[in-house]
């Protein structure tokens, strides 16, 4: 089998170098750093390519053949040279603008570039462009989370089209999109579930927000039904630099963050770059604090022209409340809305010395070799060990309107161990006129928590009258009573997937994409239950207009594996993996220099096969449900100095046929979801350097019971900010939350009030 495998390989690369070869090199600036994002464009055909972080570029699949090389930046001197390519073999060509960093710098500030691009291997796990993917995602870039003051990963789901994330009272953040909610999230394409710890966005380059079921590329663990969820790092680069910032605001908040990057050798073939943040902030409600800190190094190694590495690590400490978890979530509640509850917005029945400790170290490797000119080998590999000394989760229910009984989990110690280790063959080649971008991969995942509880009754209060918070000197001297029983549970798994994916290039403009992937389950536990399952993945588009406008279409695949259930006549239920078909048609559009791009489509995702249970309490799995809708993404830079930034979501997800929620709603899926961001860089020399920002969210009702008949009120929230740049350093103030709303996520937590931040930076 294996020298099949190669002798098909050797016939694939003869046959590519007997027709292209490839163009590398370097763009730098006169100081001699990066000068990433710059174009680099092959005259006379539709080959280019964005120069990357490290001031690298590569254009594949170039006949042989004279051309002339552009490298170009909205604002900079235009940079040509002549390059004779010859097939089989590599030119090398390399830029060095006239500018400097600082001079590249300005113009990257005024361009809108760097928020709109969409180049990524991540999303197909290949190389392949925005236009010629036939699945929506969204990306959220650095420069926009720098824009906005962000300071918290949910903000950075904010600014995203048909998104909105919530916090769970374990700790962990979710984001829900096209009405399911996603838990989990890779990074740099893989598989890496943080439960208990949540995250940092000091150490990210872009959020990639992939819409749709994805089980085909990405699995269960990390695809919901919705969409997958791909947080990508800053990498390091052939320079030395970096940046310090610091923000304050209100609540105490107080964030330092650093970001160093250098070369390690003279041959800047090792490289090293340092990100750290320490972040506290207190909540505007009179319950919440949260303390963390992260350190991330980077290390890469080019150790030859064909092999490189790629080191990770993260270590990450947090000291937080756990939010109360307000239990409405039966069918008869005492309260209609949010804002019914009659404890106050700013109240709670809990002291802040309820502090869970977190902590989280997570290990990446990747090494991906350049098998041949069009065939490229990576591997990588990750570690998370997730441990919690003390967490203290607090809840609320509510037995009539003005009565509520309070109550705390423990749980400590809790441990969970989760790993992923992922194989990539990336290739192309051509069969006659047509040609071939090939993903052959395999993945195996493991996963096993183990933890220790005790379950704490409170008190039962009449909030109209005096009563007294719940503290840790109390819950401390509830755990010491030894006839509070504790609880010791296990769980683990591992998963083992295969998967190829093919995209044909029929024509210049017309492409399909065919991708499947087998999937094996097996709990650890309960027995070793094994579920295999099938998943595939279908696409279309036709460029309208090519390298600008899109028409593409979709079936995409999605799969949650389920473990057996007990009936109530003592037999067992060995349900089959509930899966989730989308079908999906749009168009994309990406018009020169940021003046317009975005997307707009319509989905509908069926369930044909999910589980219910009847009166009896017997389970069945021949539930339906339907979650359908329309996605609108708008990045434009119409005038000089001026980008935007919008999006709308509507969506709805009802059960179509069920038990006792037949044709209701979806618990926590708003209908309409808007973000908008629009910032303005002011064009006046004797102003230079000003830029003002302006934009909101709108998140419309949603239900929390599947009953729907408690609801999560909509809120409309505006924000504002100002800042100012000179050369190294940058001042911002952003004020949120102007009208100072009330409002609440999708799980019923308070939200800040109105709030400012102050930020300054200085890169050097």
């Amino acid at each position: 089998m294996l020298k099949s495998l190669t002798l098909f390989l050797s016939i694939l690369t003869v046959q590519a170098f007997a027709q292209t070869g490839t163009i590398k090199g370097t763009v730098t600036t006169s100081d001699g750093k990066p000068a990433e994002f710059v174009n680099v464009v092959l005259a006379g055909t539709n080959k280019a390519s964005v120069v990357n972080e490290a001031g690298n570029y590569t254009i594949n699949k170039v006949p042989a053949g004279t051309y002339t090389l552009t490298a170009s930046f909205t604002g900079l001197l235009t940079q040509k040279s002549t390059v004779t390519v010859t097939a089989g073999e590599t030119s090398v060509v390399n830029f060095t603008l006239t500018e400097d960093n600082r001079q590249l710098q300005e113009v990257v500030v005024n361009s809108n570039s760097r928020q709109t691009n969409k180049e990524t291997d991540y999303v197909a796990r290949m190389p392949l462009k925005n236009l010629e993917n036939p699945q929506v995602y969204n990306v959220v870039g650095k420069e926009l989370m720098k824009e906005q003051l962000m300071t918290d990963v949910k903000e950075v789901f904010r600014a995203a089209p048909g998104v909105a994330p919530t916090e769970y009272v374990t700790g962990s953040f979710a984001v829900l999109f096209r009405g399911f909610t996603n838990f989990d999230y890779a990074r740099n394409g893989m598989a890496t579930s943080v439960y208990r710890s949540g995250t940092e966005i000091a150490n990210l380059e872009r959020v990639e927000l992939i819409k749709g079921p994805s089980g085909t590329l990405f699995g269960s663990q990390i695809s919901t039904f919705g969409g997958a969820i791909n947080l990508v790092t800053k990498k390091p680069y052939a320079a030395f630099g970096g940046e310090i910032d610091y923000s304050m605001g209100s609540f105490d908040l107080s964030r330092a963050t650093i970001d160093l990057n250098t070369p390690l050798n003279n041959e800047k073939t090792v490289l090293l770059r340092f990100n750290a943040v320490k972040h506290q902030q207190n909540s505007s409600n009179e319950y919440g604090k949260n303390k963390r800190y992260v350190i991330s190094p980077s290390l890469s190694y080019q150790a030859s022209d064909r092999l490189s590495f790629l080191f990770d690590f993260e270590y990450f400490n947090s000291d937080a409340n756990r939010l109360a978890y307000t239990l409405l979530f039966g069918d008869q509640v005492p309260f209609k809305s949010a804002k019914d509850i009659p404890l106050g917005f700013k109240k709670s029945f809990f002291q802040n010395d309820l502090l869970s400790d977190a902590e989280a170290t997570k290990y990446f490797g990747q090494a991906k070799y350049q098998i041949s000119k069009n065939w490229t080998s990576t591997t990588g590999v990750s570690h998370v060990n997730e441990f919690l000394n003390h967490s203290y989760q607090p809840y609320v229910e509510w037995t009539n309107a003005t009565t509520a009984k309070t109550s705390i989990r423990h749980f400590g110690p809790r441990e969970r161990t989760y790993a992923n280790i992922q194989q990539n063959f990336n290739g192309s080649f051509n069969t006659g006129k047509i040609h071939h971008n090939i993903l052959i991969g395999a993945s195996y995942e493991f996963n096993d928590e183990t933890l220790t509880y005790k379950a704490l009754e409170l008190d039962e209060i009449d909030i109209t009258q005096p009563f007294e918070k719940s503290g840790l000197s109390r819950v401390t001297g509830l755990l010491a009573d030894n006839s509070i029983a504790s609880s010791t549970d296990a769980y683990g798994g591992n998963s083992f997937g295969a998967y190829v994916s093919d995209v044909i290039n029929w024509t210049g403009r017309l492409s399909t994409m065919l991708s499947l992937r087998f999937d094996r389950f097996k709990q650890t536990y309960e027995g070793g239950f094994v579920q295999p399952s099938l998943s595939p993945k279908l696409g279309v588009v036709y460029q309208l207009v090519k390298d600008k406008v899109s028409l593409f279409g979709n079936f995409m695949n999605g799969f949650q594996n389920q473990g057996p259930l007990e009936q109530p006549d003592g037999s067992l239920f060995k349900p089959k993996p509930v899966f989730a078909n989308q079908m999906e048609g749009g168009v994309k559009a990406e018009l020169p220099g940021g003046v317009l791009g975005g997307s707009i489509s319509y989905y509908h995702i069926g369930i044909d096969n999910a589980l219910r249970t009847d009166d009896a309490l017997y389970s069945f799995q021949d539930g339906k449900q339907v979650s359908k809708g329309v996605e609108v993404e708008l990045t434009a830079n119409p005038l000089t100095g001026l980008s935007i930034v919008a999006g709308y979501g509507y969506n709805e997800n009802k059960y179509t046929k069920a038990d006792a929620y037949e044709g209701k709603l979806a618990t926590q899926a708003p209908k309409h979801i808007v973000n908008y961001w629009l910032n303005y860089r002011l064009p006046f020399e004797s102003i230079k350097g000003i830029g003002v920002g302006f934009g909101g969210n709108y998140i419309g009702d949603s239900y929390l019971n599947s009953s729907n008949t408690y609801t999560i009120p909509a809120y409309h929230i505006i924000n504002a900010a100002v800042s100012y740049q000179k050369e190294k350093w940058k001042f911002g103030f952003k004020l949120n939350n102007i009208s100072n709303v009330e409002y609440w996520d999708l799980v019923g937590n308070p939200q800040f009030t109105r709030n400012f931040v102050a930020n300054f930076s200085f890169k050097f």
